[in-house]
This record gives C-alpha cells, structure tokens and sequence, in this order.
C-alpha cells in the first residue's frame, strides 16, 4: 500500500472530475486510519484486510466508486446503488453532493473496516 503511487497515478490522470476524485479519496482515507490505498486494476483501489473500493476512472460526469463486496457491508448505505449479490456503485456529482454523502461515505467505510477486522482475527 503506498500513498506514493497513488499520488504518481493522480499526477499523472487527466479528467475533468480529477479534483472531486481527491476530494472523495481525502474523505475515505480521513475515515478510519486502518483504510489504505493502493493501485490495482489500473486505478486507485482502497483496502483494509481486503478490497473496499475502487474508482472508475473513466467516468466523465462524476466520480463512480465500485464498492466491491458493497452488498454485504453491515449498515444502511442509502447512496449504493445495485442490485447484485456483491458489489454497488456510489455516484458523487460534484462537491455539494460529496458533502451531503460524507457522513455516509465515512460510515461505509468504518463499517467495512470493523467488519472486515472482525473477519480477519
């Protein structure tokens, strides 16, 4: 897990929802300080004691998330959307929809964190 290489991957991205990206990878990674990040699939993937999201980077009109096991997270997470056995998409259109999504977001990712600490021991 290295923040450096995201960093480099951010460096060298070029799409017009850049900004909004950083700002929903400030908000995850500000939840809970057991969440890292990496680059898998080509793209910034978080991860704790497993894969919790990943972005699409080829989204143009808003930062979609691939929450991968977004099904079974323990909690309400009204902004997922999907209606698979596993994973769910969370859309944020730009900084006011982030705000009004952050305490979900937050949430989403100290509950997969808890339960994916539980999971592990």
């Amino acid at each position: 897990m290295s923040k450096q290489e995201v960093d480099a991957w951010f460096a060298e991205y070029d799409s017009p929802q850049k900004t909004l990206m950083q700002a929903v990878r400030a908000v995850m990674l500000g939840a809970d300080a057991r969440l890292g990040e990496t680059i898998k699939w080509k793209t910034p993937t978080f991860v704790c004691n497993g894969n919790l999201a990943s972005f699409n980077p080829r989204s143009k009109k808003h930062v979609s998330l691939l929450v991968h096991n977004g099904a079974r997270i323990p909690g309400q997470f009204p902004s997922l959307e999907g209606t698979g056995e596993e994973a769910r998409t969370m859309k944020v259109h730009d900084a006011a929809d982030l705000a009004g999504k952050q305490v979900e977001l937050e949430g989403l990712v100290r509950a997969w964190c808890d339960w994916k600490s539980t999971v592990m021991r």
